[in-house]
């Protein structure tokens, strides 16, 4: 049994200068005011556009993200509906092969200090759980049952990794949803490093989602 952290990678080329000059660009198509383009005229153009509302015209440009994290938390990213998503396939995935280390992969549950005793049982209980689902999952493939059908017993710790693709205005809406202090403690471990790339990449779109 392997346990692992959630972790992200951005699959996109991401030029947040470039994206914002042709942000304006279209967004200029709107008011035929192409010729008050500048040098310096994007960040200001872009802002107002966010400012405003006017949020239709991010929807120009796309980022792809590739996420490892729990099957629990793709189940919530994939309610975005405006998003295009290829996940690992507990289907078609063999967990007993040599490529999967012939073990399952489980994220680890951040919320439960080791220091804490009562969580550090906590923890226990659920190590106790996955390493169970693992000897059964193998026993059930080593049986002749499929992937597909030894899947049924595979809990929401199951690591898995999916490829998200959305717009920029689908980001935002993605970010201001799941990096709310209300969301999932688990949605929120993913979502803020992630939302703080993208403010780190692309200037201005995402500068006032509040994480705080």
């Amino acid at each position: 049994m392997k346990v692992v952290k959630p972790s992200f990678a951005i699959e996109s080329e991401v030029d947040g200068d470039k994206i914002l000059r042709n942000i304006e660009k279209a967004g200029r198509t709107c008011y035929k005011s192409e010729e008050k383009i500048t040098s310096q005229s994007a960040k200001k153009f872009v802002a107002g556009l966010i400012k405003r509302g006017h949020e239709s015209v991010i929807e120009h440009f796309s980022v792809t993200v590739r996420i490892i994290c729990d099957r629990g938390v793709t189940h919530e990213i994939v309610r975005h509906r405006h998003g295009s998503y290829s996940q690992e396939s507990t289907r078609y995935c063999n967990y007993s092969k040599d490529k999967y280390d012939n073990q399952l992969t489980f994220v680890k549950p951040f919320f439960w200090d080791s220091d804490n005793e009562e969580d550090k049982r906590k923890y226990e209980i659920w190590e106790s759980v996955m390493e169970s689902i693992e000897k059964k999952y193998l026993e059930l493939v080593e049986m002749g049952a499929k992937p597909q059908e030894a899947r049924s017993i595979l809990p929401n710790s199951l690591k898995t990794e999916i490829a998200m693709t959305m717009n920029l205005r689908s980001w935002r809406n993605f970010f201001i949803l799941r990096t709310a202090r209300d969301a999932h403690p688990q949605m929120r471990e993913v979502a803020i490093p992630i939302l703080e790339e993208f403010k780190r990449l692309i200037p201005i779109v995402f500068d006032d989602i509040d994480i705080s």
